[in-house]
């Protein structure tokens, strides 16, 4: 099933059944008018030129315009290249050249984000009306998602009404007929926990059936109405989000384009969501907003908690204070189009909240000793690895990355370290890279702070190691303090002294309100090390090599 007739499907079958709320836009649109806004964009396109494979850019939070551009690219067969909104000019060139983007859809701002600034501080030529770049040699054309044209940028209005009618109907007809499942339909480059992004390339059959199965996985049907607050450019938006929806014939209910707590509670209410996805620390705004008890939530059921370790505290929170009683977890990484473990509404309540489930229907897991290869025993602590229909095609363009990440046997190395049970429940420990050495002993952050969480002072707490002469590595705490507390780093200590192995306890704690993260909530350990290392002197400890 392609992307396209999955769509055109689900809209026959419910075509006056609403598609799509984005609330901060002041839109409603059934999922017939949904496709017929998708089937201009596509026709435009085909009128303007985009081939079969084009890559075509999208730049831009969360809108209307985002969802109509994921699946007019899909049905016409061009790639859709997702543009992290938090970008700026350095990291924009490199994705539009890495990737080949020959047609841009851009939002005119984003936050402190100036998106148009930026595009003519990289292509000066668009002051004078003229889009190709020396900078950017692939790039034809930059459609703007409003209705106000700029110099070199066209209005996405003026564009459709321009291109539409180059085209003819069958033209559009035989383009989707044409389409192979296994096609690759969507660039999304990895959020840069470590070094340079790399664009994992996707396949309809890849996010289709995830979608669909996560989709099984939260019960939904066309009943459900999901409050999408995470952002579209990364697979728990475009994916987990609005491909499960359509899936099931589900609505897709927009609160805002950024996350904001209150937009998300008020949604919730006012639609009557059924469903709320989000990461870890979005569930932590909305469960500390001062007013959470004033909502009504009673409409809620599932969702889903991903995208960074999911604390088991802030999981029971989310079911006894805002209702999702049948909220599920999720594991997985964007170059497993994302989800590959999930658990279920109907699992024992100690494991929905303790694990990431069990592997999903028709993919293959296994646990390795990351030095030989050897699949581990249950209850082992190794490498995570995982097979199947949802394994992405190739980092685009990276030969070399795509072998270091997927072996001969197509296995695709998460670079996770996990344990599985006797009854297949995962438990994710840490990052190979992450995981601490302190003296020899190893440290899996998650632990200490899964404990760390039990303290009533605290909101938020992510563990890394620090350089050490004397022990190659320290445990550090960045700590978040709830509203209203204060605490000191002894305290901390003396609340761990008796609770966990003395070499588990943190020998520094740095109080913050912020952690670096990426646009979609994952936290960049990297950069708090690098932060850290300069803040405590640590330099020379830093430059030992070790074996």
């Amino acid at each position: 099933m392609t992307i396209g007739r999955l769509f055109d499907d689900t809209a026959r079958k419910l075509p006056e059944h609403e598609a799509l709320v984005s609330r901060h836009e002041n839109l409603r649109l059934s999922y017939a008018q949904l496709g017929e806004r998708i089937d201009e964009l596509a026709s435009a396109l085909i009128g303007f030129g985009v081939q079969k494979g084009d890559r075509v850019g999208i730049w831009s939070p969360n809108n209307f315009g985002w969802v109509a551009t994921q699946f007019a690219t899909a049905k016409i067969g061009a790639i859709l290249v997702n543009i992290n909104p938090a970008y700026r000019v350095q990291e924009l060139e490199y994705v539009l050249n890495q990737s080949g983007v020959s047609f841009l859809i851009t939002a005119r701002e984003f936050k402190s984000s100036d998106y148009l600034s930026m595009l003519n501080e990289l292509i000066p030529e668009l002051c004078s009306n003229n889009a190709s770049s020396s900078r950017v040699p692939t790039l034809r054309k930059i459609v703007i998602i409003d209705d106000h044209p700029e110099p070199g940028m066209d209005s996405w209005r003026n564009f459709i009404e321009t291109n539409r009618f180059k085209s003819n109907p069958s033209e559009l007809m035989q383009r989707v007929s044409e389409l192979d499942c296994r096609d690759p339909i969507n660039i999304q480059y990895t959020s840069g926990t470590t070094g340079f992004p790399k664009g994992a390339t996707l396949t309809h059959r890849s996010i289709v059936n995830n979608g669909f199965f996560v989709g099984e996985g939260m019960r939904l049907t066309e009943n459900d109405r999901l409050c999408i607050p995470v952002p579209f450019y990364h697979c728990f938006g475009m994916v987990l989000g609005n491909l499960a929806c359509v899936t099931h014939g589900a609505t897709m209910v927009l609160p805002s384009d950024a996350f904001s707590p209150e937009a998300v509670l008020t949604s919730v209410e006012d639609e009557k969501c059924t469903a709320l996805h989000g990461v870890p620390t979005m569930f932590i705004s909305e469960l500390e907003h001062p007013k959470l008890a004033n909502f009504n939530l009673s409409s809620l059921r599932t969702g889903i908690m991903a995208g960074s370790p999911c604390p088991i505290e802030v999981m029971r929170k989310v079911i006894s204070k805002m209702g999702l009683r049948e909220i599920t977890i999720c594991y997985g990484m964007t170059e497993t189009s994302p989800v590959s473990f999930q658990t279920q509404i109907d699992d024992p309540l100690e494991l929905r909240v303790s694990t990431v489930g069990r592997v999903l229907p028709h993919v293959e897991a296994k646990v390795i000793d990351p030095l030989t290869g050897t699949i581990l025993p249950r209850g082992s602590s190794g490498e995570l690895c995982v097979r199947g229909y949802l394994v992405m095609k190739e980092y685009w363009n990276n030969s070399s990355a795509t072998r270091g990440a997927i072996d001969n046997e197509q296995w695709m190395h998460t670079g996770d370290l996990a344990i599985m049970n006797a009854e297949g429940y995962l438990n994710i420990v840490g990052r190979t890279k992450d995981m601490i050495s302190r003296g020899g002993e190893k440290i899996f952050p998650k632990e200490v702070e899964d404990f760390l969480y039990t303290n009533p002072k605290i909101s938020d707490v992510q563990v890394i190691g620090v350089p050490s002469t004397k022990y190659g590595e320290e445990v550090m705490a960045w700590v978040k303090l709830k509203p209203g507390n204060t605490a000191t780093a002894e305290e901390l200590k003396d609340y761990c002294n008796g609770k966990i192995a003395y070499f588990k306890i943190p020998t520094y704690f740095k109080f913050t309100d912020v952690f670096p993260m990426t646009v979609t909530g994952k936290v960049q350990k990297f950069k708090m090390r690098e932060i850290s290392t300069k803040e405590l002197g640590l330099h020379e400890a830093a430059t030992v090599r070790t074996a």
